[in-house]
């Protein structure tokens, strides 16, 4: 576990220059003990029993019809449906669940349910290709699925088929009041694979991120340890999707700090910003282009929205430039813009900002997260780098991945084995740099640099400063090598 203090280290950065080792300037947060049988779905559960509100509290809201579901009912409903899979379907520990849906608030119980008996959750972006789909399903091997009505005619026939999400027979499934329908109790380890998360990985094309219930539990742990004090639970809306692990993050820890969660199945801007006032959100999670489009839509005279409510923007996915920021804050000076990064291959947040004096850091994605380890390596010479200076992000910490399923080759050129026993590395792929202060800093990919008359230009900066013009939507900036 990461130290927080060494006779060679910067208080400051967290930089030990003995060691060329970034440690976490936070609080270590503890988590269970590693042999004790437990998912990340009861773990989230049980911490919410901790909080003072009710279990009367709202869980999700459906933006479009208003429906709401409530933790007692949220919780009542995972567990039917947990024990309908088992008796209908013989679902067991270790089979594998393919989820091919937008974002609805039938999705958070599907994953509690599934998680809850030991089966690996593999969700997709719905609208994948039929060749992604059919790499995907290849990668993991899974026995059942899980599509909507328009989705299902993009699987192949199954052990157990597809199961159609908005039909009535799987809601059916969650509201049984069989006396005989018990949940068989199964043990799940903490180290057994939780969710299978498509990305094309720090190189090539499409990999399945194997994410274990332990790294689960520890991205958990830490949002729960750095939740802020509120009087009531926050009520956050998201537009980022359920597939991605930015969406399965968010989904778990919205339940171990009963937030309420506004989902919406289609996002469209108007839409998104008429469910902030209609119900009173707190909290969104977003991607840069959003902030964009935020900034745009509130700059029109016809606006008229009340947004009084918004007290907290979360963006993660990709840099947001200092100038969006910027904007983002005269148009919304009550909002703070709060950034952070992560990977899907480190269970999401490696960084972000928690703290009023992180959040005013514009530009960067905050501090290292608890019980977290970096290096900024050189790309040429393999060194680690001190402050202030921009290399390959390295990162060691429970929320590293276990792998990349059925792909050692990939896993072998991502993971480093720590030297002492210490773990592993995980080479982000992203170029970076801590500041004195221990901010991290996150310039582009390494794939992606441009290099011109000896200089080497980010893409991003580019969009950046594309992005900043009040008549560019969005931008993107790709390499091209020149002909000659």
């Amino acid at each position: 576990m990461p130290k927080n203090s060494n006779s060679s280290s910067s208080a400051m950065s967290g930089f030990c220059s003995h060691t060329g080792i970034f440690q976490s300037l936070k609080p270590p947060t503890a988590l269970p003990p590693e042999t004790l049988p437990l998912t990340v779905a009861q773990y989230s559960l049980s911490l919410q029993l901790t909080l003072p509100w009710p279990n009367s509290s709202t869980a999700l809201i459906n933006s479009a019809t208003g429906h709401r579901i409530s933790y007692s009912d949220f919780t009542l409903r995972v567990t039917t449906l947990a024990a309908s899979l088992q008796t209908r379907f013989g679902l067991s520990k270790g089979d594998t669940a393919f989820v091919l849906s937008p974002n609805s608030t039938f999705i958070p119980i599907l994953y509690f349910s599934l998680l809850s008996i030991g089966v690996v959750i593999s969700p997709a972006n719905p609208i994948s290709t039929d060749a992604e789909i059919s790499r995907q399903i290849e990668l993991s091997k899974p026995v059942i699925a899980f599509a909507t009505s328009a989705t299902r005619h993009k699987l192949p026939k199954l052990r157990y088929g597809t199961v159609v999400i908005d039909s009535p027979e799987l809601e059916s499934m969650t509201n049984r009041s069989d006396f005989e329908l018990r949940r068989v109790e199964v043990e799940v380890s903490q180290s057994d694979v939780a969710a299978i998360i498509y990305s094309s990985g720090t190189t090539g094309q499409v990999k399945g991120v194997m994410l274990t219930h332990r790294n689960l539990i520890s991205m958990v742990a830490n949002y729960y340890a750095q939740k802020p004090e509120r009087s009531s639970p926050a009520v956050i809306l998201y537009t980022v999707p359920y597939f991605h692990v930015f969406g399965l993050s968010y989904c778990l820890k919205s339940v171990a700090t009963a937030e309420t969660v506004v989902v919406m199945e289609r996002f469209e801007m108007r839409k998104m910003l008429k469910a902030v006032e209609e119900f009173r959100v707190s909290d969104i999670a977003v991607a840069p282009p959003v902030i964009v489009g935020m900034i745009k839509e509130r700059a029109k005279k016809e606006d008229g929205l009340d947004l009084s409510s918004l007290r907290m923007v979360l963006c993660g996915g990709a840099p947001l430039g200092k100038e969006a920021i910027k904007a983002f804050t005269e148009k919304f000076p009550n909002t703070q813009c709060v950034q952070g990064y992560g990977l899907s291959e480190s269970t999401g947040a490696v960084s972000r900002a928690v703290t009023e004096q992180e959040f005013l850091r514009w530009g960067s994605t905050g501090r290292l997260i608890p019980n977290t380890e970096a290096k900024i390596i050189d790309p040429i010479t393999g060194n680690a780098l001190p402050p202030g200076k921009q290399g390959e992000l390295w990162v060691r910490g429970p929320t590293v991945m276990r792998g990349y399923v059925g792909d050692t080759k990939a896993t072998a050129e991502t993971l480093v084995k720590a030297a002492g026993g210490g773990g592993w590395w995980l080479r982000t792929g992203d170029i970076c740099y801590f500041d004195e202060n221990g901010f991290l800093f996150v310039v582009d990919r390494l794939k992606e640099l441009i290099k011109y008359k000896g200089y080497q230009v980010a893409p991003a900066e580019l969009e950046q400063l594309l992005q900043s013009h009040p008549h560019i939507i969005d931008a993107a900036v790709i390499p091209l090598a020149l002909q000659t």
